[in-house]
């Protein structure tokens, strides 16, 4: 079957399984700033994500329950809103940016990493998310307590130089 005037890349789903990919790469995007994926994957991804942070732009009712069609995740969607929307609220576009990272190696594909453009507040929040666990680490004892205690040193010097 012939794949003419149809837009948008197949990526081997049904319509119904890419329309899930797509949200799900998308909340994880939002949530943690940038993730790696497969070429072909960011690249369907962009346009998908620059609508939804238009959207959290306007910032209305009507557009969050739009954006919640796409974006299930209440922690997600909040961040959507409340972060990035602001955020983006001078610029008019091009909100992802797309960077080659070589090749997988398992299968050899393409793959990129897909990030949004000078924001601050998703990656201090994965960074809290991130802490967290190492303070539980750090309570147990052992190396991962050497591991957090040089962390938060490292972290305190470069405060300092800056």
């Amino acid at each position: 079957m012939t794949h003419h005037r149809k837009a948008g890349r197949q990526l081997r789903r049904t319509s119904e399984q890419r329309t899930a990919l797509l949200r799900n790469l998308a909340i994880s995007l939002i949530e943690h700033g940038a993730i790696e994926t497969t070429e072909a994957k960011a690249k369907e991804l962009r346009p998908f994500v620059e609508k939804l942070i238009t959207r959290a732009k306007e910032g209305t009712l009507h557009s969050r329950r739009i954006a919640a069609r796409d974006v299930h995740v209440r922690r997600a969607a909040d961040t959507l809103f409340h972060h990035v929307g602001p955020a983006f609220a001078t610029r008019t576009g091009g909100y992802t940016r797309i960077l080659r990272v070589g090749h997988r190696k398992g299968d050899g594909a393409e793959m990129a990493r897909i990030e949004l453009i000078g924001l601050g507040a998703p990656d201090e929040g994965g960074e809290g998310k991130e802490s967290a666990p190492g303070k539980s680490a750090a309570k147990t004892g052992g190396k991962s307590t050497e591991k957090a205690a040089s962390k938060r040193a490292r972290s305190g010097k470069e405060g300092a130089k800056k």
